[in-house]
């Protein structure tokens, strides 16, 4: 791995999936909260406190970063279910983490909140129609996306940030 940034590589979005292809994405939400806590398990408070790479986020920042931007992204599903190509709010996502409670909570706290959002998240996936995947919201950055990007780039994000964690306890031996 050259790029400690993208272990397992850029996320490239997902486009005309199949039903089968989308159950395993949504098979992949579901199990992302147990396989951050395997990640984190049994890490030290200084391990924990370790960037991933240089200049990068500690290990206790990205636990809370997957659990903030997956509740912002269950948020922007609903809205893209009820409203016409809602705009969507962005968020300074470098700026959250430098947050106090970023920084110091116990990263159980937020491993808690992604069991129970992923669950409800992932009832929602599960029941949602292919049209209603073709469902799109306005990001400020990005511009139209359908949910069917949209869930391909978290079950990536997901993935992404488990790497960077294992990733790591590789390199340090833990």
């Amino acid at each position: 791995m050259t790029d400690l940034r993208y272990p397992i590589g850029a996320y490239e979005p997902l486009t005309n999936s199949s039903a089968a292809q989308r159950h395993a994405l949504i098979e992949n939400i579901a199990a992302l909260p147990q396989q951050l806590r395997a990640a984190v398990q049994g890490l030290s408070a200084a391990q924990l406190d370790t960037p991933y790479r240089p200049d990068g986020w500690t290990v206790r920042q990205v636990v809370h970063h997957v659990a903030d931007s997956h509740l912002n992204s269950y948020i922007r599903f609903r809205w893209a279910l009820t409203e016409e190509e809602p705009l969507i709010k962005a968020y300074d996502e470098k700026a959250w983490a430098t947050l106090p409670d970023a920084g110091s909570a116990a990263p159980d706290v937020s491993l808690a909140l992604l069991e129970t959002l992923h669950a409800r998240w992932v009832l929602l996936l599960s029941a949602l129609t292919p049209e209603q995947f073709n469902r799109r919201l306005r990001h400020p950055e990005a511009g139209l996306l359908k949910l069917e990007t949209m869930l391909g780039l978290y079950d990536w994000h997901g993935r992404h940030h488990v790497a960077h964690i294992t990733s790591l306890r590789q390199r340090q031996g833990w």
